[in-house]
This record gives C-alpha cells, structure tokens and sequence, in this order.
C-alpha cells in the first residue's frame, strides 16, 4: 500500500493560531498517514510547539481544521478530548515528569486518567513494568524523577508515551538539554517504539542527527537491533518539514530535503 492510500492520522488544513493578535502558525497544511515519520524542523519561535499543542487539543486554531484520526476536532470540547488523547502518546520537553510521584506512577498516569484505558491494576502493573523495561530503566519503580539522570527522565517519558500503546507519537524536542551519545540513545528508543508499535510519529527537534536516526534507520524486532531503513520489510516512511515564522517553508522527502537549495531548510540538514 502506498503513502498516499494509507488510512490519515493527523492533519491541518489552512490552519492559522495566535496569541493577543500575533500570528504563530500561518496558514499551515499537512498531513500525517498511518506509520508515517514526520520530522518537523524550525529556529526557537518558529510555531513547532504550538504545533503539537494543537495536534494534542491542548491549544484550539484560530482557523482552518485540525483532523484526529479522521475525526474533526477543531471545535472539540475538552470532555470529548479524553477519547481522541487515548490514542496518542507524548513526551513533552525535558520529559515532563511529577516530580512528587514515583516512576512507577508516572508510567501508569495516562491508564489510570483515561476513561477508555480503564483496566484492573494487574494489568496496568504489567503494562507498567513493560515499558519501562523497554526503555531499559525496570529497576526505578519505586524512584523519584529527582532520583534520575537528565537522560534517564527522558527515557521515563518515552515508557509514559508508549503505555498506551497509542497509534499516534508526539515528541517534544526529545534530545534537548542532552549530550550527543546520551541524545542519540533516546532517540534510538524513539525509533525502537515507533518501529515496535508501528506508531505514525511526528517530532520536534533542532538536532539534524535526530531526523537521519529515524530517516536511516529502523528497529528489528528479530536481532533486537537498529539496521538500515532500506532494508527488507522496513514499516515506515519518513518526510520532512521545516517551519519559518509559523510557515511551512519546506514539506518533502529526505531526497527533497538533502537538495533543497533553500538556505532556511539546508541549515537543517547534514551536508
């Protein structure tokens, strides 16, 4: 099945937001198709956050339509929200942890605030001690983030994003704040979880390296190890997109994007 068949995840269409009358997103359209890597670059202000903000209805467009798996939910009430977020996993900047809770409570907040995630607690346990052991981190149960690493909190939120099993990823500049080796392990365990779970992704970064590992590569199941993208039986496909003052200055494919001429979109990529 080709990209342009698959079943849409997200979209925006024409879709404008501001704050007091200054425009962040300016006539923004996209879309995000099943098992899609979406890599979405831009300088601080660009309009990347508020991008997922909106995505996420934590932030309503000014104009244009937002589309959820299908649904319309640009006029969505917050109670109907809680539905359409069951189905996405997050992890917003620096990790986004409660500090007063435990790790083990943190990995289990979205099952137990999610009215369509209800589950008898052996079960969340399970589910719990699942992701965590996938990010590598099963022996912090019972810690406090203040307990961990910078890199170890991040990998605490990507277990919290993928509890949920979620069809759809959003990643807040997930390496910010990292060292390079540190930056390249979370993103390696975005790509594991994106791969795993067959999740269409959409992240935000400043980081060239972070869209080459998701572009490059892909996780095998079979060896439990990272192998090139164009390897046989690759699930996804990766474009990028480059925001300028809340526009879309650049969409296209990494093809597109390593020859782009543009000055704006070559800072972004590897050359």
């Amino acid at each position: 099945m080709s990209g342009e068949t698959l079943p849409c995840i997200l979209s925006f269409e024409d879709v404008t937001f501001g704050f007091e009358d200054e425009p962040v997103l300016r006539n923004v359209t996209f879309s995000l198709r099943q098992g899609e890597t979406l890599i979405v670059h831009g300088a601080a202000g660009s309009g990347k956050t508020v991008l997922l903000k909106i995505a996420l209805g934590l932030l309503r467009a000014s104009r244009g339509t937002v589309r959820v798996f299908g649904r319309d939910v640009t006029g969505l009430r917050e109670h109907d929200w809680f539905d359409v977020r069951s189905r996405i996993g997050v992890l917003f900047q620096e990790g986004g942890l409660f500090d007063s809770l435990s790790i083990e409570d943190n990995v289990a907040y979205p099952l137990l605030n999610q009215p369509l995630l209800a589950a008898p607690q052996a079960e969340i346990d399970q589910r719990v001690r699942e992701s965590l052991d996938f990010v590598e981190l099963g022996h912090t149960l019972d810690k406090l983030p203040s307990e961990l690493s910078g890199g170890m909190r991040r990998r605490v939120g990507i277990a919290r994003a993928i509890v949920t099993q979620p069809a759809l990823l959003l990643y807040d500049s997930p390496t910010a704040g990292l060292d390079p080796i540190t930056a390249n392990t979370i993103m390696a365990l975005i790509l594991k979880g994106r791969d795993v779970q067959r999740a269409s992704t959409m992240i935000v970064t400043h980081r060239h390296q972070d869209g080459e590992i998701l572009e490059r590569y892909r996780y095998d199941e079979a060896s439990a190890a990272l192998r090139p993208a164009g390897a046989k039986g690759s699930p996804s496909f990766t474009r990028y997109m480059v925001l300028d003052q809340g526009r879309i200055a650049f969409i296209g494919s990494p093809a597109e994007f390593d020859l782009c001429a543009d000055p704006l979109v070559a800072r972004f990529a590897s050359r």
